[in-house]
C-alpha cells in the first residue's frame, strides 16, 4: 500500500484549524481553489491541475467527518483513487494537523509521489499558518476596552475635608513639589564631603600679638575672624573619612586558559515570515579539526514570543529566553536548529539576540 503523509504543529486551536479545512474560501487561500460539482451534490473539485505532484483536477467526496477532529475524503484524479484523511490532535500550544493519503487504485511514479508529498508539506507548514494568523487577526475586536480608557490621572485627597481640584490647588501642589526638590538638593549638598583643607589655609589663620608698651599680663581681644577660627575644628582634629584600603582586585599574571576544543560559530536566519510569526534557523558550524564539546545556544526575544515545532536540539523556554542544547558537532560539519515562532506583532522580524556558548551569532 502506497501512502503519503505530512504533519505540522500549529499555534491555533483545533476549531479554528477545522474552519480552515472545511471553509471553501479559506481552502482556496492555502491549498487550492475549491468548488462544488454541478452534477453531483456533495462532491468537491480541487483545482490542483498544474500543482507539483498533481496532473489533473481532484474530485473529492466526504465519507467520514467528526467536527474539529477528523475528516476523510475519497479522491479521484486521472484514473487514480485514493483516501485522504486529515486528523486534528490538541496540543499545549494549539493543535497538530496530520495528513495521510493512501493510494487504493492506480499508481504514483516516484517523482510524482515525492512532489505531491512536498506540496502537502509546504501548504501545511507555510501557507496554512499564514491564513490562520490572518483569520485570527480578523476575529480580534480592536474596540474592546475603549470605554474604560481615560487620560485623567487619579487625584490624591488629603485626610479630612476633600480639597477642590481648582487651579489654585494645582499651583500649590506644583510649588510643594518644587520645595521638596529644593530641600532634597540642600540636604544632599550638606551631606557631601567638604573639600580637603590644605596646610596653607592653616598658616593664614590670624594670631593675637602683644605690643611692647603693654603690660605682660594684658592681651588684646581677639578679632572676630580669630574667634571664628577658634570655634572651628581644625581639619587635623576631624575624624578621617578616608576609606580603608581595599584588597587588590588585580588578576593574577597567569595566562588565561584556552578552550580545549574548537570554537563553534553560529548564524541566525529567518527562513519564513508570516503575519503573526515566522520560522527561525540557527546554523552551527565546527571549523576545527576535532569534534567540540556539547554546545548551548541562547535566543532572546524582545516581546512575548513563543516557540514550537523545534528540530535539531533539545530546548526549554523561560519567559523571553529560549535555551537550545545539543551534542558535539563533528569536525568540519554543521548542525541546524529550526523552530517556529508565534509573535503577537504583525510581521515580526526576529529575536533580539542570539549567542552560542556566550558568543554572538552572526546574522542579527
Amino acid at each position: 500500500m502506497i501512502e503519503i503523509s505530512a504533519q505540522v504543529d500549529l499555534f491555533h486551536p483545533a476549531d479554528r484549524v477545522w474552519h480552515a479545512l472545511t471553509d471553501r474560501e479559506l481552502l482556496g487561500r492555502w491549498f487550492a481553489e475549491t468548488t462544488a460539482a454541478a452534477d453531483e451534490p456533495g462532491r468537491l473539485l480541487f483545482a490542483t491541475a498544474g500543482m507539483p505532484g498533481f496532473d489533473d483536477v481532484v474530485g473529492a467526496e466526504v465519507v467520514e467527518q467528526r467536527a474539529a477532529e477528523l475528516v476523510t475524503m475519497r479522491c479521484l484524479e486521472a484514473g487514480r483513487r485514493s483516501l485522504l484523511t486529515c486528523t486534528l490532535t490538541p496540543t499545549a500550544e494549539g493543535c497538530r494537523l496530520a495528513l495521510r493519503e493512501t493510494l487504493q487504485d492506480g499508481e504514483w511514479t516516484p517523482a510524482l509521489r515525492g512532489a505531491r508529498e512536498q506540496s502537502y508539506q509546504q501548504a501545511l507548514a507555510n501557507r496554512l499558518p499564514a491564513i490562520l494568523d490572518w483569520f485570527a487577526f480578523q476575529q480580534v475586536d480592536l474596540r474592546r476596552g475603549v470605554a474604560g480608557m481615560t487620560t485623567e490621572l487619579p487625584m490624591l485627597e488629603w485626610a479630612g475635608k476633600p480639597r477642590s481640584r481648582n487651579r489654585r490647588g494645582a499651583v500649590l501642589l506644583t510649588a510643594g513639589v518644587g520645595v521638596l526638590l529644593a530641600g532634597g538638593a540642600t540636604v544632599w549638598a550638606l551631606r557631601s564631603e567638604p573639600p580637603e583643607q590644605t596646610g596653607a589655609h592653616s598658616a593664614a589663620t590670624p594670631t593675637a600679638t602683644v605690643t611692647g608698651t603693654a603690660p605682660s599680663s594684658t592681651r588684646p581681644a581677639p578679632s572676630a575672624s580669630s574667634a571664628r577660627s577658634d570655634r572651628t575644628t581644625s581639619p587635623s582634629q576631624r575624624p578621617s573619612r578616608t576609606p580603608s584600603a581595599k584588597p587588590s582586585r588585580t588578576p593574577s599574571s597567569a595566562p588565561p586558559q584556552q578552550p580545549s576544543g574548537p570554537v563553534l560559530t553560529a548564524r541566525y536566519e529567518n527562513v519564513n515570515s508570516r503575519l503573526l510569526g515566522y520560522t527561525g534557523e540557527v546554523a552551527i558550524s565546527n571549523p576545527g579539526d576535532v569534534a567540540g564539546a556539547d554546545w548551548t545556544v541562547v535566543v532572546t526575544f524582545a516581546d512575548d514570543s513563543e516557540i514550537g515545532k523545534v528540530s535539531g536540539a533539545e530546548w526549554r523556554q523561560e519567559g523571553k529566553t529560549v535555551t537550545f542544547t545539543g551534542r558535539p558537532v563533528p569536525a568540519g560539519q554543521s548542525q541546524t536548529i529550526r523552530f517556529d515562532v508565534r509573535d503577537s506583532a504583525a510581521f515580526a522580524k526576529g529575536p533580539a539576540s542570539c549567542a552560542i556558548d556566550g558568543r554572538p551569532c552572526a546574522g542579527l
